[in-house]
């Protein structure tokens, strides 16, 4: 029997969960799933490493489910259909880990308290990510977890990266620029190293384009600055979330408009973005496909933040050697990538389009001044990967 390593995302309403074996070299993946539609119509579907299906199941109509059920539920598959791993840790992705977590940590009351002071910080996030602990301590109190945080990645930068122009005790309460996507830049920054020297220890640019999205400034590896801020919902256009926005806009929004806090959090975090703008979908395959003109000013939007941002973040590195496209829309619209890189021209960009249409891993022709890469991300090895270092497995 091989030891094996539990890695779970907790969201508002979905426990996405990956089991990785972990015997001696890296960690290998064994199985990913998701319990989807907690509190409402849950729904359970595993599969593996492939992405073949290997299990879907969903309750009778009226069923209650919430995160402790889910988590009793994916605990009890994961034993009968994976009988010869035993389960040793379990690796959390949690949102928000302050000023206080600069790296990964193993949890204890201690621990589970500081992440509770955090959740005015990311109220949308946090609760979940602290709810799925809290069940596998009361369901498993013998494993050990370890939390993983998104925020940690960025603590590298320097303070007047992280500092807002508001009165000092503001800042001194917590009120600064985070950043997340943090273990998805971590594992990039990682990958690179076997895939481009020079994007590796020099001056480049990670676009984590998925439904949320962001980008960060990496110089020899480390988080220099990054689009998201206070919030996962500042910076760049995303699915349902506004990115940047002028805080005139809010106070408009709160005086002419008469919306009270909650109201204005379901603005700007599920009705805006691409979503908001298109009316249509925040799904950017179903935009790219439609030819309404409501669809394309969404997409043309898209485009045309991630270019100011990357000129942004050139500008922070002094420079620009790599830009990498990852998550969801970064590795798979190959239409979203000509763009950015054709507008990134002027940093030195020379696009590939038979590359770029192959789906890489280079995009750019062996005279571009700036690389430009496709690098599936993992957060859920990085996650995994932690686990194991922390616990000297």
């Amino acid at each position: 029997m091989s030891d094996a390593i539990l890695v779970l995302n907790a969201g508002s309403s979905s426990l996405k969960l990956s089991l990785f074996a972990a015997g001696t070299g890296a960690a290998s993946l064994v199985a990913r799933g998701q319990v989807d539609g907690i509190g409402t119509a849950p729904r359970f579907a595993l599969r593996d490493p492939a992405g073949n299906r290997l299990e879907d199941h969903s309750w009778d109509k009226g069923a209650v489910l919430d995160h402790e059920g889910a988590l009793r539920f994916v605990l009890a598959r994961c034993r009968e259909r994976f009988g010869g791993h035993r389960l040793v840790a379990v690796g959390h992705r949690v949102v928000h880990g302050g000023v206080a977590f600069a790296e990964p940590v193993r949890i204890d009351p201690a621990v589970l308290a500081a992440l509770e002071g955090f959740v005015p910080l990311a109220p949308l996030h946090q609760p979940h990510n602290l709810a799925a602990i809290r069940a596998v301590a009361a369901q498993a109190p013998q494993l050990p977890q370890v939390a993983c945080f998104d925020t940690a990645f960025h603590r590298t930068q320097l303070a007047v990266a992280q500092t807002l122009a508001l009165p000092r005790r503001f800042t001194d309460e917590g009120v600064r620029r985070y950043g997340f996507h943090g273990l998805s830049y971590e594992y990039i920054a990682a990958a690179l190293p076997g895939l481009d020297g020079r994007a590796a220890t020099g001056r480049t640019v990670v676009a984590h384009l998925g439904n949320g999205a962001s980008m960060c400034a990496l110089l020899n590896g480390r988080s220099v600055a990054t689009t998201m801020s206070f919030t996962p919902a500042d910076g760049l256009v995303m699915g349902t979330r506004v990115g940047a926005l002028d805080p005139g806009v809010v106070l408009h929004l709160l005086s002419h408009y008469g919306m009270d806090a909650r109201t204005l959090e379901d603005l700007l975090y599920h009705q805006s973005g691409l979503l908001g703008v298109s009316g249509i979908s925040s799904d950017m395959r179903v935009l790219l496909a439609s030819a309404a003109p409501q669809a394309r000013e969404a997409v043309e939007l898209f485009v045309y933040r991630i270019g100011r941002e990357l000129g942004s973040l050139a500008a922070a590195l002094g420079g620009l050697d790599a830009l990498v496209f990852t998550a969801g829309i970064g590795e798979n619209a190959a239409e979203i990538r000509e763009r950015v890189c054709r507008e990134a021209a002027w940093l030195g960009v020379e696009l590939d389009p038979a590359a770029n249409a192959a789906g890489g891993p280079r995009l750019t022709t062996p005279a571009s001044r700036v690389s430009a890469w496709v690098v599936p991300t993992d957060e859920e090895g990085m996650i995994a990967q932690h686990t194991r270092r922390l616990l000297g497995m």
